[in-house]
């Protein structure tokens, strides 16, 4: 079992910055991709960015593109997501998760550990 710990969220002001971070506790994370997911109150859990094992393959959801910039440090098994520009419309709970392989996109299917989720309130 991969337990994952993110931290970072908070409350902000729209336009200001955040940078959550999200760590496995075992190393069977440095082989598959990872990703951030998030969820608002009564809504589904969407997809926010994913990274490959390698850290070097990405992806984004439309709303997120050119605003937040996932990374990773395959040295430590952890996910990094920046999120500058923030908007009312961020404001959820940022899930961290661990894929079933080395490459994943935005089907939470794809997805085998989850972790418990960081705040992230953006107000206008």
């Amino acid at each position: 079992q991969v337990q994952l710990a993110e931290s970072g969220g908070g409350s902000v002001q729209a336009g200001e910055s955040l940078r959550l971070a999200c760590t496995a506790s075992r190393r069977t994370a440095s082989n598959n991709a990872m990703a951030w997911f998030r969820q608002a109150p009564g809504k589904e859990r969407d997809f926010v960015a994913s990274i490959g094992w390698r850290g070097s393959a990405t992806n984004y959801a439309d709303s997120v593109k050119g605003r937040f910039t996932i990374s990773r440090d395959t040295g430590k098994d952890a996910i990094f997501l920046q999120m500058n520009s923030l908007k009312p419309e961020d404001t959820a709970v940022y899930i961290c998760a661990v894929a079933r392989g080395p490459l994943a996109g935005s089907a939470k299917d794809q997805y085998r550990y989850w972790g418990q989720g960081t705040q992230v309130t953006v107000s206008s």
